[in-house]
This record gives C-alpha cells, structure tokens and sequence, in this order.
C-alpha cells in the first residue's frame, strides 16, 4: 500500500494489536487477491534516516510474513519511537506476536463473536 488513504480505511477496519515497539492493523478480506502492506512511521521515531532505517528493517521481517496471512489481508505496521533503537530481531519477535493476536481478533470479528 503507498496510498495514505488506504493506509487509513485498514487502520479503521482491520483488528490493531499493539506491542512495545510496534502496532498493526489487519484487515482481513473476504475477496481474493494478493495481500499487501503497508508502512506508518512518524516523525516521533525520528529524523528521515532513523524513519527510513526502521521501514528498511520491516521490509522483509513482514514480507517474509504476508503468505502466513489470508489472501486479500491488508496489514499495517506502525513503528512506534522504541523500533528506532531495536534490533531486527526484537522487531520481528514484535511483529510476530502483534500478528497471531490481529489474525485472531480478526477472524473473531468476522464470525461475529468478541474481539
């Protein structure tokens, strides 16, 4: 996703789960078609180095992810100010626990019972 507009409607729609230094956003589809991502780092984090450090360290940690996610998904990472001093590694461990508490808020949404 490069457009701020549908960086917002997942940001509304999908399931947000939150961790230390990072919050996603997943919104599960019921059509098919390829699952995409997106990328939300403010200026909290830092200047455009460290902002664009972060981004170029999420990358792959979530492309590695997205086929794991149901086709048509749209997933958010917002980095929060800790991801400019975290390793890869602590973000990933991050991103992972972030997403199997989305993809299960999210499938709880869809079949109508609690979040």
């Amino acid at each position: 996703m490069r457009r701020s507009q549908e960086i917002d409607a997942t940001v509304r729609a999908g399931a947000r789960s939150g961790r230390s230094r990072l919050v996603v956003h997943l919104a599960l589809s019921v059509q098919d078609g390829p699952t995409t991502a997106g990328f939300a780092v403010s200026r909290a984090v830092g200047g455009s180095v460290v902002r664009n450090q972060v981004k170029r360290r999420l990358r792959p940690l979530v492309a590695a992810r997205l086929q794991d996610l149901p086709a048509g998904s749209r997933l958010v990472v917002r980095a929060l100010p800790p991801a400019a001093g975290s390793s890869s590694a602590e973000l990933a461990a991050d991103l992972d626990s972030a997403l199997r508490t989305a993809i299960r808020r999210s499938a709880a949404r869809s079949a109508g019972g609690p979040a």
